[in-house]
């Protein structure tokens, strides 16, 4: 087989790897979420509360120098920084879908896109009818949002029982729905506006561009920069989270080292290879031999996409310690708020009914008036069954619906029922959907 086939086909492996990664982590990653949650919960409601609430509020000090003093609180150092990287992350898995993955064509990403909107739209809509003219209207995209690690960890229970291409399908779906929560954050959660930071990080972001159009290759540059941009949105009024998906538009996608090139590099390095003493030495012996070794081993690693090359990177530390970390710190609330209380107010009613009704009746509807329109289509394995199992699981709002309602109320109270309804919602949301999918038969033929 020829030498630049074979390198063609090692790229697309390592992208095929970065999804499979991707996905796996985020499965394993969804249980340890689940342990976290029933941590801050017990943490929350234990002797320990007041310490525990108080621990977050510390503040914890950079000194650079003894004219630059930087500090935020725990729980701001989790929400706006730890959450930035989150957000990067979600931004690269965006960039990559849409180039490789179910976003690259309009019929791979027609039917997830219009589920992910339906998704949006419904329970916002439920949300704003139920909270009109109220002090709680501010909160209308907390229902909007699809936690991707606790949904794929909780389809992850079922195994081998629902098909490979509904995790896709929640996949695409959710990072979807990401992008709409990004976009929601940016326009309507941004405090008021710093334009003097706001134009030096919109200087940052065109500077990182240009650092891509010109060829930089080299992540350190990126991630100087990135955290630069991250520095300034935190004092512009707009979220910082913002900065992270920003930062993933700049992140190249090409590699130093194309394939025709790898393959010309290769050729000589093999060449050169053979020209030792392969059959008596080894590379420990052979002084030579090892520095060849090393250049083919540099060039492979300059062959990935810088891209790719962080997202593995990051993969794990995003599935592993940010989520997790950020449940800890956001789901210990103390649960002194019965169920009826929650659903005889509005605000809790509404993301109640946002997120275990709105978000299965959007995602259904939207996408069964995409098909019935020619505009999408369902993968041949798939029911409509499984939709509504995988609709009710994305009602699963939990990392998203957290994060916004701390930027949609200062009010402690309207926080409290927030995070009580998002739990409750979160948990019906999970049950019913593990059970539709439990009683969905697998389609035994394609249709």
């Amino acid at each position: 087989m020829d030498q630049s086939v074979k390198n063609n086909q090692s790229t697309i492996a390592y992208i095929q790897q970065t999804a499979r990664k991707f996905l796996n982590r985020e499965t394993s990653g969804g249980l340890l979420l689940i342990a976290a949650t029933i941590l801050a919960l017990i943490l929350g409601n234990s002797q320990w509360a007041d310490a525990y609430h108080h621990y977050l509020k510390d503040e914890f000090l950079f000194e650079l120098s003894e004219h630059f003093t930087f500090g935020l609180t725990i729980e701001e150092w989790i929400n706006d920084g730890l959450m930035a990287i989150f957000f990067l992350v979600a931004g690269m898995e965006l960039k990559r879908e849409i180039l490789v993955g179910e976003l690259s064509s309009f019929k791979k990403a027609s039917m997830p896109l219009l589920a992910a909107l339906g998704g949006m739209v419904l329970p916002a809509l439920i949300f704003s009818v139920l909270n009109s003219d109220t002090e709680n209207i501010n909160g209308w995209g907390i229902p909007m949002a699809t936690d991707i690690a606790y949904s794929l960890g909780i389809i992850g229970l079922l195994g081998k029982r629902v098909p490979a291409q509904l995790k896709i399908f929640l996949v695409a779906l959710a990072i979807a729905d990401d992008l709409g929560a990004i976009l929601v954050i940016a326009l309507f959660y941004s405090n008021e506006i710093s334009w003097l930071y706001l134009v030096a990080g919109t200087g940052i972001f065109i500077l990182l561009m240009l650092c891509n159009r010109f060829g930089v290759k080299n992540l350190f540059w990126y991630i100087l920069g990135g955290i630069a941009l991250w520095y300034c949105f935190l004092n512009s009024g707009v979220h910082p989270t913002i900065a992270g998906v920003l930062f993933a538009i700049t992140i190249p996608v090409k590699p130093k080292l194309d394939s025709k090139l790898l393959k010309e590099r290769t050729v000589r390095n093999v060449t050169e290879l053979e020209k030792t003493d392969i059959d008596t030495r080894d590379p420990m012996q052979d002084i030579r031999q090892s520095e060849i070794l090393k250049a083919m081993k540099k060039d492979t690693q300059n062959s990935r996409p810088p891209l790719l090359k962080l997202e593995n990177a990051l993969i794990d530390f995003n599935a592993f310690f940010i989520i997790p970390i950020f449940a800890i710190a956001n789901a210990g609330v103390k649960l002194d708020v019965s169920f009826l209380e929650v659903v005889s107010g509005s605000l809790g009613l509404g993301i109640l009914l946002g997120l275990a009704v709105g978000k299965v009746l959007g995602i259904s509807l939207f996408a069964f008036i995409g098909e019935r329109l020619g505009i999408a289509e369902l993968h041949h394995s798939l029911s409509w069954r499984h939709i509504i199992g995988m609709g009710m699981v994305a009602g699963i709002g939990f990392t998203m619906s957290l994060f916004i309602t701390n930027l949609a109320f200062e009010d402690a109270e309207l926080v409290k029922v927030s995070k009580i309804s998002i739990l409750i919602a979160s948990l019906i949301a999970a049950l019913v959907g593990i059970t539709t999918l439990l009683f969905t038969k697998p389609k035994t033929k394609i249709e």
